[in-house]
């Protein structure tokens, strides 16, 4: 039973992740049209390695803004 719980709490986050991170890809204005369709493809393909790789390659807030203001 509480495996059932556990398992379902993970799928429930791995989903909200998932969602938040291709609606940030979207949103970056650092990104070109391909490269968010590559993101999202390869997001939709692999989702877990594709979530974990866009997470720990993507830059940090303000590395975005000082690209922008540049």
């Amino acid at each position: 039973m509480i495996w059932r719980i556990l398992i379902a709490a993970v799928v429930v986050l791995f989903l909200v992740m998932w969602v938040r991170a291709v609606i940030d890809v979207f949103r970056r204005p650092d990104l070109s049209g391909a490269a968010k369709a590559g993101w999202t493809i390869g997001m939709l393909v692999v989702p877990f390695i594709g979530l974990l790789v866009y997470t720990m390659l993507r830059p940090a807030d303000s590395q975005i803004a000082r690209h922008r203001r540049a």
